[in-house]
């Protein structure tokens, strides 16, 4: 610094001088240069933001929200009191190799019962629904292990596309598909928002489980109205296959929730409780505002409290 020191004092200009330094071996930038003579100058409050967030997204790393893409990291960013652009989350994440998960294809797991009577579609391919507890869906997928195939099963609230139950199982039996939608029920009535009779409907594909007779009969049991998807057709139930894609993409295709491989049922439902925990109380879902399944049952029912009188 001091040989540019002298050349600049002789009147030969910074680059002329770095330039011929670095044709000789000895690579120096000017704007190296100029920074060592402004060692006092403040940080430039791009710097600084850069570095906090870049801290923010290093701290991620491992973590469920590791997993999120450019744009709900940065609402997730936003959510924790960050004041960040779209535009610098994608600057920072590219330079520090960070990308969200994508889905995979994904394989067809229940065989359909073609013969018999089955109940109609009720949906008709529109996933929402005015209130929770009015329409849920529901189908499984499996997983491979060291041990053979584990099924896992699950029933979603269209509404706020919250699970309300999910089951594990090394068959493909009823009791897979049946006992997550005791659970649902159970797990409803124990948050004091039980089932209204008559007002729910069961909506999943044509699998032989969803129509054996010991699964009918529990939902005419219980009151709540079949319906069931065409043969074979994925769109009758997208809901749910999105929902089991995020499931395999997020959960099963990472080691976020399980280090290592996946051994046995055990490991799978694991597993399956910590991204089910995660995905209804943090996970951030566009089609949901960038709210989480908990956080948009929440405000449906305190929008349906009465409002105390002032006095």
């Amino acid at each position: 610094m001091a040989f540019i020191d002298d050349m600049r004092a002789s009147g030969h200009a910074v680059e002329s001088t770095c330039r011929v330094l670095t044709e000789h071996g000895c690579p120096v930038a000017a704007r190296t240069y100029r920074s060592w003579r402004q060692a006092n100058r403040p940080i430039a409050a791009r710097t600084v933001k850069d570095a906090v967030i870049t801290n923010a997204l290093i701290t991620v790393r491992g973590a469920p929200e590791g997993l999120y893409g450019r744009r709900k990291m940065t609402h997730w960013l936003r959510r924790q009191g960050h004041d960040v652009a779209f535009c610098t989350v994608d600057r920072l994440m590219r330079d520090l190799g960070m990308n969200g998960v994508r889905r995979g294809r994904q394989l067809r797991t229940t065989i359909p019962s073609r013969d018999g009577r089955r109940a109609g579609d009720l949906l008709d391919r529109d996933f929402t629904a005015p209130a929770p507890n009015t329409s849920w869906v529901a189908d499984f997928t499996y997983c491979r292990t060291w041990t053979g195939f584990v099924y896992v099963a699950f029933v979603v609230d269209v509404y706020a596309q919250r699970i309300v139950g999910w089951h594990a199982a090394t068959n493909k039996r009823t009791d897979l598909v049946l006992t997550p939608l005791r659970i649902a029920l159970w797990d409803r009535h124990r948050q004091g928002i039980p089932i209204e009779p008559g007002t729910l409907s069961h909506h999943s594909d044509a699998g032989s489980q969803y129509t054996s007779i010991r699964f009918t009969e529990h939902l005419e049991l219980e009151n709540i109205a079949p319906s069931i998807g065409t043969v074979g057709d994925a769109y009758d139930n997208a809901l749910m296959e999105s929902i089991i894609g995020l499931f395999k993409t997020e959960c099963i295709a990472t080691t976020v929730f399980h280090d290592g491989p996946y051994r046995t049922l055990a490991d799978v439902e694991y597993a399956t409780a910590g991204w089910v925990d995660w995905y209804n109380h943090r996970r951030l879902h566009g089609s949901l505002g960038m709210n989480t399944p908990v956080e948009h049952e929440q405000a449906y029912y305190a929008a349906r409290q009465p409002v105390e009188s002032i006095t």
